[in-house]
């Protein structure tokens, strides 16, 4: 679906992602690099075109004369490929971020961006625009000729450099001259200087090595009769949001791309969200990918050293616990979307769903993977001290998976969530043969599960509401059956689905709640409500319905399979941070049930 703006410059959020689990980069559909932080997802940008068109920086192969365009990834890998074709000459580039393993569990994912110009066929003419704009556009970058590759350094208080190498005579790159493509080009961006000059033959064999390690990645997933593409597409997208170093896992790759397009609901996801993080290892779980789940743990482990330490909602990819927030004023936005922002200042609210959700994801490793067992003390210590937590707080107010910011409220979803924390504590005391504090904690269970019933049901509705006494519908609550609070047959269960789409359904598209919050009334889908709409379908009988809704949102996807936060109701735009873990866990989760049938 192309979807023009008015600027002309971009239509709807066309980009694939290119990343080795320590950066990654966006690649719009001719080619240009428009979001890019090294060295790490975190970095300040070195390309951001994206949210800025005139000052933001890109990397772009330009033709001399119209060309068709497309643009794949090459089959089961993070390898994009933009192919350019007039009739008479043709020319491909292969875009990646170098990553192979290099020893035992040891991965080689250097701060780099590997771009090679493929020669076809004919006499191609193209020119290359080398734009980077370091340290956020914060102050001007210089380029500067060197005699083996070119230097870019940011002319302000942080001192940033960037280097780029080339086969290509390195002044018709500065100079944007019309280089005639007789053979193949590489160019190689690198956050360091190289101490060894890259020649083409070694960029070859990292291609290849690139190659083998996704291939050999994808794997270990099983393939499925339904939706096959659309499942190993949405996991090497999660794949990518993870971070190697630490087992973090991104909310998103960007930050301040828009829910709404002229408002102002604009954040930065490049951090790792504890619920976001714990719902994406129990899925990629799901598709035998143990590695991914095993690092999210030891993230976990290793950002609550003490007993009694709180969870945040949300923690640097390095395990930072302060994320201050603030506004780069001089980026005009997405589509003059403003304000841009760097950090969040949601890492310091209060949200009680966050616990059950971590505590879910602990026991399905657990379960699913009883050898490997090495950290279950570590892991049983933090399981009492969620129980401890939830115990002393399921009852007071938060700000809710939504992350309001202004008033606290009892939210149905987060009473929920602290029903799970207990729910699966015992599980888990189960499972490892501890079961001295069973008692007790199934009274816990209880009361919150009484609590819901009897504060959460709103009847004149004859649904489950956003919060207690409250007329609002909202969507998380969807997620009721899937945690196994209630049953799908459930009559409840069954009027609050149908409530919910009563109220909150607009064109196939799910609003997350209509109700007014800290700045306005939401305007977008919020895509992953969308598919536990369609996942609650299914699972209350109605599958034809939810496959007739799952195949529409398919569609909305871009020409890659590839999905933000948010969806335009109208436009069916893509809007908001992308890619959106949220969106590909769930679209992973739904292909999952029609593959059972």
């Amino acid at each position: 679906m192309e979807i023009r703006d008015s600027y002309g410059y971009r239509d709807n959020l066309n980009y694939g992602i290119i990343g080795n689990c320590q950066s990654s980069a966006l690649i719009y559909k001719d080619s240009s690099i428009d979001w890019c932080c090294l060295p790490r997802f975190d970095s300040p940008t070195i390309f951001a075109k994206i949210i800025d068109n005139s000052i933001g920086g890109f990397f772009k192969v330009e033709t001399v004369g119209n060309y068709n365009v497309s643009q794949e990834y090459l089959k089961n890998t993070c390898i994009l490929k933009t192919s350019f074709n007039n009739g008479f000459d043709e020319f491909h580039i292969i875009d990646y971020m170098p990553r192979y393993q290099s020893k035992k569990n040891s991965y080689y994912s250097p701060p780099e961006i590997t771009r090679i110009v493929k020669h076809i066929r004919g006499n191609p003419k193209i020119k290359i625009i080398y734009d980077p704009r370091l340290d956020y556009s914060i102050g001007r970058t210089k380029s500067y000729v060197k005699s083996d590759f070119i230097v870019s350094i940011s002319e302000n208080e942080n001192y940033e450099t960037l280097y780029l190498y080339s086969n290509a005579n390195l002044n018709s790159i500065i100079n944007n001259d019309v280089i005639e493509l007789e053979s193949d080009l590489f160019f190689k961006i690198s956050y360091y200087e190289k101490l060894i000059y890259p020649k083409f033959k070694e960029i070859l064999l990292e291609f290849n090595h690139t190659k083998e390690y996704w291939t050999n990645w994808i794997k270990k997933t099983p393939n499925f009769k339904k939706y096959n593409n659309e499942i190993l597409r949405s996991a090497l997208t999660l794949k990518l949001l993870t971070y190697q170093k630490t087992g973090a896992v991104l909310a998103a790759a960007t930050t301040s791309l828009p829910e709404t397009i002229g408002e102002e609901r604009n954040w930065d996801y490049r951090f790792c969200w504890i619920r976001d993080a714990s719902m994406v290892i129990k899925v990629v779980a799901k598709l035998g990918h143990k590695n991914i789940v095993k690092n999210f743990i030891k993230f976990i482990i290793n950002i609550i050293p003490d007993k009694n330490e709180k969870l945040q909602i949300m923690y640097g990819i390095n395990g930072e616990k302060i994320l201050k927030e603030k506004t780069l004023d001089h980026f005009s936005g997405y589509l003059d979307s403003s304000p841009v922002r760097i950090g969040n200042a949601a890492y310091s609210q209060k949200q009680n769903d966050i616990y059950g959700i971590l505590m879910d994801a602990i026991h399905y490793q657990i379960e699913k993977f009883p050898s490997e067992n090495e950290e279950y003390e570590e892991l049983w210590s933090i399981v009492k001290s969620i129980v401890w937590i939830v115990k002393n707080n399921w009852k007071l107010p938060d700000k809710g998976i939504w992350e309001f910011r202004n008033e606290d409220k009892h939210f149905t979803f987060s009473k929920l969530l602290s029903w799970v924390a207990i729910d699966r504590a015992i599980k888990i005391s189960i499972l490892i043969n501890k079961s001295s504090n069973i008692k007790k904690w199934k009274l816990i269970r209880k009361e919150i599960y009484n609590d819901i019933l009897e504060n959460g049901w709103n009847k004149n509705l004859g649904a489950f509401t956003q919060s207690y006494g409250s007329d609002s519908l909202d969507a998380s609550l969807l997620l009721m059956e899937s945690f196994d609070f209630i049953k799908p047959n459930n009559s409840k269960y069954v009027k609050t689905v149908k409530a919910i789409e009563k109220n909150l359904m607009n064109d196939g598209l799910l609003f997350r709640y209509k109700n007014e919050d800290d700045f306005g009334f939401p305007s977008s889908s919020f895509t992953v409500c969308s598919f536990w709409y369609i996942n609650s379908l299914y699972k209350i009988g109605e599958k034809q319905k939810s496959k007739k809704y799952f195949e529409k949102i398919l569609k909305y996807s871009n020409h890659l399979g590839l999905y933000s936060e948010d969806l335009d109701f109208k436009s069916k735009r893509l809007l908001g941070n992308f890619p959106q873990a949220y969106s590909h866990l769930a679209l992973i989760d739904c292909a999952l049930n029609f593959n059972s049938e």
